[in-house]
């Protein structure tokens, strides 16, 4: 670990070089490169480096100890022993955890669809609750979102809706999402006041670049459209809205939130290489099943991985056996303990595989 440790924080002060060259500072390119290894080098770096420090400290400290000292000067080494110890030990936790391999999607923008499931109108509604919750967390993270698709029901709810979260991190806290989500509540439909119970799925997929999922004019079929829904003057009035099918797959996406044509194409044209990296991801997970399976999921939207429960106030996540009673929170897009919960568990289990050296 400290040899792949000190590896790391060489090439981090080398980077460091690298970025005052006037060479590499005129050439957009490579500083644009540069920099992103640097910052994600930079926590392993400063972790390690602190680590460095407080092993030295915590040494000097114990070789006073077996010096002549006067009784104060004695217990203030002991009070520095006692705080660096733990202190150092904390430490070599988080350089285990920042040398885990990461997830290349962890810094992208995601793509999110919802759609309603088992529970008809009821299931529409509380896809547009899942809705709202994400895009107010997403504000709480300083996330910007756009909406891409949509379809509506006649009480306000989503059958479907798709749209895009712009910020750096949004998969590798958005990733969890991906599943069923179920729903306890007594419906607005109901009148006789019973529960019922309905789900919606949730998939987050990374935003993917051009270069990644290459998609040729020869392999999809466009079609136009009038808009429908929320829009404003434009609505039903213009073929705006688009259709793509990518015929070698049979994939196929959809946008109509753009004002032109031109804007709402290239919108499904990113939910399409989304849709179509998603697949092939899970394909290659599905070699890995088995023991390399992870507990936080895999992005299957037919795993039921929460439970909303309105009348006892509790929103349990299954994965992890976390309940909260704290369910209007959670709507209102405090997300934090769950997801950093989440995120916990992943670590822990990367670490017990590279333990087991699977």
């Amino acid at each position: 670990m400290f040899d792949r440790l000190q590896a790391l924080a060489d090439r981090y002060e080398k980077l460091s070089e690298l970025l005052c060259d006037p060479d590499v500072s005129s050439d957009p390119k490579r500083l644009r490169e540069l920099s992103k290894e640097q910052s994600d080098l930079q926590e392993a770096y400063e972790t390690y480096t602190e680590y460095k420090q407080v092993s030295e400290q915590l040494e000097d400290a114990k070789q006073m100890l077996g010096e002549k000292l006067d009784d104060e000067m004695r217990e203030m080494v002991k009070m520095e022993i006692d705080e660096l110890t733990p202190r150092k030990e904390e430490l070599e936790e988080k350089m285990r955890i920042v040398l885990l391999p990461k997830d290349p999607n962890d810094d992208k923008n995601v793509i999110v669809e919802i759609r309603g499931a088992a529970g008809g109108d009821e299931a529409a509604l509380f896809a547009y609750d899942l809705y709202r919750m994400y895009t107010k967390f997403a504000d709480t993270q300083g996330w910007r979102t756009e909406l891409m698709d949509f379809s509506e029901n006649d009480l306000g709810g989503f059958k479907e809706v798709i749209f895009m979260i712009n910020g750096k991190g949004a998969y590798s806290k958005m990733k969890y999402e991906s599943g069923a989500h179920r729903v306890q509540r007594i419906p607005v439909t109901e009148s006789g006041g019973r529960i019922h119970t309905s789900t919606s799925t949730v998939a987050v997929m990374p935003e993917v670049e051009d270069v990644e999922i290459e998609i040729l004019d020869k392999d999809i079929r466009i079609d136009t459209f009038c808009s429908s829904g929320a829009g404003g003057q434009s609505v039903n009035t213009t073929k705006s809205a688009v259709r793509v099918l990518h015929v070698p797959t049979g994939i196929m996406a959809t946008c109509q939130d753009g004002k032109s044509q031109n804007d709402n194409k290239a919108k499904a044209l990113q939910v399409l290489r989304a849709r179509i990296y998603d697949i092939k991801r899970q394909e290659e997970e599905a070699k890995y099943a088995g023991e390399r399976k992870s507990k936080v999921g895999t992005g299957d939207r037919s795993e039921r991985i929460r439970t909303y429960n309105f009348p006892q106030s509790r929103v349990t996540d299954h994965r992890i056996n976390l309940t909260l009673h704290k369910l209007d929170s959670v709507m209102n897009g405090d997300m934090s303990e769950i997801i950093s919960s989440l995120t916990i568990a992943e670590q822990a289990e990367l670490l017990e595989r590279e333990t087991m050296g699977i």
